[in-house]
């Protein structure tokens, strides 16, 4: 490598980055989630126009079973106590705080699980509900998966609300302005 660093040590710095994106996502969705919360009434968050859709509510609830259960139990091998159906069955009006709270503290479970993650074990297969994974697979799951949620719930409090949520306003004052192409 042109760089100095050996060959050999281009896994562990690719685990470690890997492992420093995840924790960022991470936090930065759930940070997200929590902003949107804040933007909305208990019946916006709980809202349904049909049976069949999730509401905001049900995401939230959602998005801190499935971390808890892949990041938490599955990766850090703590027991798996989550109730998927209770997370879209449930139509008890939780307070946006205590949405908040839970995803909160499910994500800080995870970090913490991820923080004394040893690269190495990145490669280790692990059975996470009904499937055989690599535990990158298993936090790459997550990851996309939280992502496409908090897209869904972005999108209905812009919906309910009206308003822009702010999230890419740095992009407006950046030289040139906005680009289409940008991350």
């Amino acid at each position: 490598m042109t760089d100095g660093t050996a060959s050999s040590d281009l896994p562990m710095e690719l685990g470690s980055e890997f492992i420093r994106v995840a924790r960022k996502e991470l936090r930065q969705g759930s940070d997200r989630v929590g902003a949107c919360l804040e933007k909305l009434s208990l019946q916006q968050i709980w809202h349904r126009d049909h049976a069949i859709e999730n509401s905001v509510g049900n995401l939230v609830l959602h998005l801190g079973g499935n971390v808890r259960q892949w990041i938490v139990s599955g990766v850090g091998g703590e027991k798996d106590g989550r109730d998927r159906d209770w997370e879209f069955a449930t139509r008890d009006p939780l307070p946006a705080a205590e949405l908040r709270d839970r995803l909160a503290a499910a994500v800080d479970a995870a970090d913490a699980v991820l923080a004394g993650l040893p690269r190495e074990r990145l490669v280790e297969t692990r059975s996470i509900q009904v499937y055989e994974v690599t535990v990158v697979h298993a936090i790459t799951h997550v990851l996309t998966h939280f992502a496409g949620h908090v897209g869904q719930i972005i999108w209905a409090t812009k919906h309910l609300t009206g308003t822009d949520l702010g999230f890419y306003g740095y992009l407006k004052k950046a030289p040139g302005g906005p680009s289409r192409h940008a991350p």
